[in-house]
C-alpha cells in the first residue's frame, strides 16, 4: 500500500540538477562550435540557454547558489549597458540594427544574458564543453575558409555573414582551444586544442581581418603573463619559438594573404598622407573624427539612435568627407561609436561591461587556483581583451554574433568558474 502510494510521487519528481547541468554543457559547446559556421546560432542557442535557465529556476527551487556582490556587480553591468541602451531606443524611437543585418531587440540582449546568468550559476557544467566547444568551432571555420579561399577563390572567407566578425571570432575561438590546454590532462587533448589554435589562426588569416591580427599579440601576454609561474621555462620557450614560427610563416606564405593585406593598409596610410581620404584607412579616419565630433556636441547623453546617422550624414556634405562614411550604421569603433549615440553615461555603461568582468576573472588568479579554474579566469579574461582589441576598429557589439559572443562567453566563463569555486 504504502509503496504503491510512493510510486506517483516518483513518477513526477523534479529532475535532478545533473540533467541541466548536463544540457548545459551541451548548448554551450553547441554555441562555440557554430558560432561562425551557423549563421542563426547566434540566436537558437542563447534563446535556448535562457529556456533552460528558466526551466532550472522553476524545478529545482531548493537549489540556491551562493550569490555575493561580485555576482551583483556583473549583473549590474550587464542591466546597465542594457537599461541605459534601452533608455537611448525609448528617447529616439528607434531598434538600433546590427551590423550587416540579422538581430532584433539588441538592448535586450544583455538582460537575457543576465537571466541566463541567474539560471546557470545553479548548475555544474563541464568545462570541457568550453574548450572542446571552441576547438570544434575553430576547426569547422578553418575549413569554411579553405573551402571559401583556396577551392572557390574568394579573395575574403566569411561564410556569408561579414569577413570581419568572421576572422576574429574564429581567432577567439582557436585562442580559448589553446587556453584549454592548461586544464586538460592527457597528450592527445592537449595536442588537439593546439591543433584548434592553428586552426582558428588559419581562418582568420584566410579571412583577411587586420583587426584581429594586431589584437591576437595582446593575446597571447595576457595567456604568458598568466601561466608563466607555473610552467617550466624550457616549455615556455619552446611555445614561443613554435608561435613565432607560425606566424612567420604565415606571414610570408604565398597562399595567405596577410602580406597583401598589410601592404594595403600601409598603402591607404600612405595614400592617406598625400590627400586621398576615399581609401578604406580614410574612410575609417573620417568616421572617427566624425564620431569624436558627435560627441564633442552632445557629451553628456549623445544623439541616440537614427539622429546620429542624420546629423553624421549632414556633415558628410558640408566637410566634403568621403561618400562612403554615410554607407555604414556605424563607425567602426565600440568606443566612439557608444560615445556618439549614448555620450558619457553610455560610454561609462561600455567601460563597465568590460572593466567588471576584467576585473573579477583577473582576481580569481591573483589568489593560485587550481588548474581548471586557472583556465576558466584565463579564457575570461582573454575574451576581454579580444573584444576590447576588436572594438577599437570594428563595433563589434553592434554585430549579432559579436554581441552574443561576447555576452555568451563572459556569462558562460563566470558561471564555470563560481560553480567549481563552490565546489
Amino acid at each position: 500500500m504504502s509503496g504503491s502510494a510512493s510510486e506517483p510521487s516518483r513518477s513526477f519528481a523534479p529532475p535532478k540538477p545533473m540533467i541541466f547541468s548536463y544540457f548545459a554543457g551541451l548548448l554551450l559547446a553547441a554555441f562555440l562550435a557554430l558560432l561562425v559556421s551557423w549563421p542563426p546560432a547566434y540566436a537558437v542557442f542563447p534563446l535556448a540557454a535562457a529556456l533552460l535557465a528558466l526551466v532550472s529556476l522553476f524545478t529545482q527551487p531548493r537549489c540556491r547558489a551562493a550569490f555575493d556582490r561580485e555576482d551583483a556587480w556583473l549583473l549590474a553591468a550587464l542591466a546597465a549597458f542594457s537599461l541605459l541602451w534601452l533608455a537611448d531606443v525609448a528617447r529616439t524611437g528607434l531598434w538600433p540594427r546590427a551590423v550587416e543585418g540579422g538581430g532584433l531587440w539588441l538592448p535586450l540582449w544583455p538582460l537575457l544574458a543576465a537571466f541566463v546568468l541567474l539560471g546557470w550559476r545553479r548548475l555544474r557544467a563541464p568545462a570541457a564543453a568550453l574548450w572542446w566547444g571552441a576547438g570544434v568551432g575553430a576547426l569547422l571555420a578553418a575549413l569554411i575558409a579553405v573551402w571559401e579561399v583556396w577551392v572557390q577563390g574568394h579573395l575574403r572567407a566569411s561564410n556569408g555573414i561579414n569577413a570581419i566578425p568572421f576572422g576574429m571570432l574564429s581567432l577567439l575561438l582557436g585562442t580559448l582551444a589553446w587556453v584549454g590546454v592548461f586544464a586538460v590532462g592527457s597528450a592527445w587533448a592537449r595536442a588537439a586544442l593546439l591543433s584548434a589554435l592553428a586552426l582558428g589562426l588559419l581562418a582568420s588569416l584566410l579571412s583577411g581581418t587586420r583587426g584581429g591580427w594586431v589584437t591576437f599579440p595582446a593575446l597571447v601576454v595576457v595567456v604568458g603573463l598568466s601561466v608563466w609561474r607555473i610552467l617550466p621555462w624550457r616549455v615556455l620557450g619552446l611555445g614561443s619559438v613554435v608561435l613565432l614560427g607560425l606566424l612567420l610563416v604565415a606571414s610570408f606564405s604565398p597562399s595567405l594573404i596577410v602580406s597583401e593585406r598589410v601592404g594595403e593598409a600601409l598603402e591607404s596610410v600612405g595614400q592617406y598622407d598625400e590627400g586621398a581620404r576615399s581609401n578604406s584607412f580614410g574612410v575609417r579616419v573620417a568616421m572617427w573624427r566624425t564620431g569624436f565630433q558627435l560627441f564633442s556636441e552632445k557629451p553628456l547623453i549623445g544623439w541616440g539612435e537614427g539622429r546620429l546617422q542624420e546629423r553624421r550624414d549632414e556633415w558628410v556634405a558640408a566637410w566634403n568627407l568621403p561618400p562612403a562614411v554615410s554607407n555604414y550604421d556605424q563607425l567602426h569603433s565600440d568606443l566612439i561609436d557608444t560615445a556618439a549615440r549614448r555620450g558619457v553615461i553610455g560610454l561609462a555603461s561600455l567601460l563597465m561591461l568590460y572593466g567588471v568582468p576584467l576585473v573579477l576573472f583577473a582576481r580569481v588568479l591573483r589568489c593560485r587556483p587550481e588548474a581548471t579554474r586557472r583556465a576558466l579566469a584565463i579564457a575570461g579574461l582573454v575574451v576581454v581583451v579580444a573584444f576590447i582589441g576588436f572594438g577599437l576598429t570594428q563595433s563589434m557589439l553592434r554585430d549579432a554574433r559579436g554581441l552574443a559572443g561576447y555576452l555568451g562567453l563572459v556569462t558562460a566563463c563566470w558561471c564555470l568558474l563560481r560553480s567549481r569555486e563552490a565546489v
